[in-house]
């Protein structure tokens, strides 16, 4: 039930929403003078409608704009005092897997990986909230310094409230989603690869702003396409007025010409065609006939000539597609199928499914996403909910997911080793997608998630189904189609990787005082002898110096006791990391001896200070290569 306002009505909004509707351009979101966003009225735009010449006003530029930009640009560089936090009872072959899942915040996590993944990520794809009225998005407050906020990031993990409701009827409704996306996307575009590409999911509401938003990340020059994914097959009975059957998907490159040319593999529409045989089979395949003759092209002189067969001529109507001296070694080759009908002559070249070194001819990206991609299934949302059916029995746990094959489909636009990355993971379709392609393709990719352990309401499906969050219904969905995956590929699916490793957002494994040293005073020096925090392991630490040096956060980690002291090996020598107390230089010589590319001890862990300072001369003298550290 509804309340009433006991009030009287507020005359200004009530003029606003007037000149909202005759001049629906005038209308913005703006900050009052306690920095509050209200709606207002662009008044030398009113002024310029009600004026028949030019009205002085703000000097005039083409830009995107809008308040709390440059709060968001602030959070976007804003240092944080956060790690990541290895579950290997969450994980699925801890050990082996080259996939990650991120449980936390995806701007502290796009923070964290901002070192590991610089420049090597091949493709992106996100499905961001649609800013419907109806979503929720993150609650970005970082107006504070820098300093403060580094300090305070190391106070607590509050991800559990980081989501607040944008309705439409919010002061901000645009602002805030703007500001939400923006540092997400400033922080994404360094993570690519210079031939990587980003695709993002996204529908009429904010499908405008989005591509002006990209354009300003990205640079106008790196727009590929704005994909249009028919979303449904049918329906629409409920529709008022017309009956919305797509979505858009707007991929943009970091470096369009280091993209190159995008090949897809033939899909089994375009392999039909590919139905002759000859003696060449064996190295190129089956062959297609495409007619050799052409009216498309403009007249040039030089593809009009006569084509010698069997003592006649063939003249073509206009002209060929080919310039002469390609057609006679065509022919030569037995590369031109000729046949005479009662219109004459026909003149075919044989289009080969594989060139003379045997790579198969691609198929180009069309920007209508229209399906069926695959034999088995179509890229509806209707998909995407029997996916779901399929691994729960229930396929209400999570609504409206994105179909795996829409995303399998855009993920053939990188290499099969490619490194992909989902930082709005939902129910985990991006994993489903690279984990099935690399069962169809044996290919090696990679994915990395990162999802928000979003609360699920006590009367949801999904909650009753035992989920308390959505992280938790991204890793059960990954474990589940992982397991699915591989009893469907039997023998081939003996190397293909199921496993993830979870690593969750957490504060930093160092104590406060760490970020904060001016805290410090003679009272809380006994507790200051080691700086790490008590409740942390050697694998809480051993992530956080992977992500301090860059290292890559999937290598394998192997203990090995030297001298009585544990020793966590990373990919053999890649990093040497050591956090016992009581270290003497008898230990560090044999270290030494096995010549790590990094190694790292704490700080408080020396036996004596005159091994903490010998450290560094024992290395140069044995292994002079290995960069040393302490925590």
């Amino acid at each position: 039930m509804s309340k009433l306002k006991m009030h009287t009505p507020n005359a200004t909004e009530a003029i606003i929403a007037k000149v909202a509707e005759f001049f629906p351009e005038c209308v913005v979101e703006a900050q009052d003078d306690k920095g509050r966003v209200i709606r207002s009225i662009d008044f030398d735009e009113l002024r310029q409608h009600l004026s028949n010449q030019i009205v002085d006003g703000q000097r005039e530029r083409y830009h995107l704009d809008w308040p709390g930009k440059r709060e968001a640009l602030l959070t976007a560089n804003a240092p944080i005092a956060k790690t990541l936090r290895p579950q290997r009872d969450e994980s699925v072959n801890f050990d082996s897997t080259k996939n990650i899942v991120i449980e936390g915040d995806n701007l502290d996590a796009l923070k964290l990986l901002q070192e590991t993944y610089l420049n090597r990520v091949n493709m992106i794809y996100i499905d961001p909230p649609y800013n419907t009225g109806n979503d929720f998005v993150y609650n970005d407050d970082f107006t504070e310094s820098a300093d403060n906020y580094l300090v305070r990031s190391n106070q607590q993990e509050d991800s559990g409230t980081r989501l607040v409701a944008n309705t439409d009827s919010n002061g901000r409704f645009h602002s805030d989603w703007l500001s939400m996306l923006y540092p997400r996307l400033r922080l994404a575009r360094n993570l690519l690869a210079e031939d990587g590409v980003i695709f993002i999911s996204i529908d009429d509401n904010e499908a405008a702003d989005l591509k002006k938003l990209c354009d300003e990340v990205f640079g106008e020059q790196n727009f590929v396409a704005q994909l249009i994914w028919k979303k449904a097959y049918g329906g629409g009975a409920k529709s008022k007025h017309a009956v919305v059957l797509h979505e858009y998907v707007l991929m943009y490159a970091k470096n369009k010409i280091a993209v190159g040319v995008i090949e897809l593999p033939p899909n089994n529409e375009t392999l039909k065609y590919y139905k002759y045989k000859d003696d060449k089979f064996a190295v190129r395949g089956p062959f297609r006939k495409q007619p050799l003759a052409t009216n498309s092209m403009d007249d040039r002189e030089n593809l009009r000539y006569p084509i010698p067969y069997k003592g006649e001529t063939i003249w073509p109507a206009k002209q060929w597609q080919w310039q002469e001296s390609r057609a006679i070694k065509a022919l030569a080759d037995d590369e031109l199928v000729i046949t005479k009908n009662d219109d004459g002559w026909t003149v075919d070249y044989k289009q080969y499914l594989k060139d003379e070194d045997g790579k198969v001819r691609g198929s180009k990206l069309y920007s209508m996403l229209d399906g069926p991609f695959t034999v088995m299934e179509g890229p509806y949302t209707q998909a995407g909910t029997a996916e779901i059916e399929e691994l729960f029995g229930n396929g209400k746990v999570f609504p409206f997911p994105k179909p795996s094959s829409l995303i399998k489909h855009l993920l053939q636009c990188s290499s099969p080793d490619a490194i992909a990355l989902d930082f709005f993971a939902g129910s985990g379709s991006t994993a489903q997608a690279i984990m099935a392609l690399n069962a169809d393709d044996g290919g090696r990719r990679r994915f990395l998630l990162v999802q928000l352990p979003e609360k699920c309401d006590e009367g949801s499906e999904a909650f009753k189904a035992g989920f308390k969050t959505i992280a938790d219904i991204t890793k059960e969905r990954v474990r589940r189609c992982g397991k699915l995956l591989k009893e469907q590929a039997g023998l081939n699916g003996e190397k293909l990787d199921i496993g993830f490793r979870v690593l969750k957002v957490d504060t930093s494994n160092m104590k406060d005082v760490y970020y904060e040293p001016d805290a410090v005073n003679q009272a809380t020096l006994d507790g200051l002898v080691d700086n790490v925090k008590g409740d942390r392991t050697d694998e809480d630490l051993l992530i956080q110096i992977l992500l301090d040096w860059g290292v890559d956060l999937t290598l394998s980690i192997k203990p090995e006791i030297i001298n009585g002291k544990t020793v966590h090996f990373v990919d053999t020598n890649a990093v040497a990391a050591c956090f016992d107390s009581g270290i003497d230089e008898a230990f560090i010589k044999e270290l030494a001896k096995k010549k790590p590319l990094r190694a790292v001890f704490r700080d408080a862990a020396y036996g004596s200070d005159a091994t903490k300072i010998n450290v560094e001369q024992i290395f140069k003298l044995l292994s002079p290569a290995t960069e040393v550290k302490s925590i």
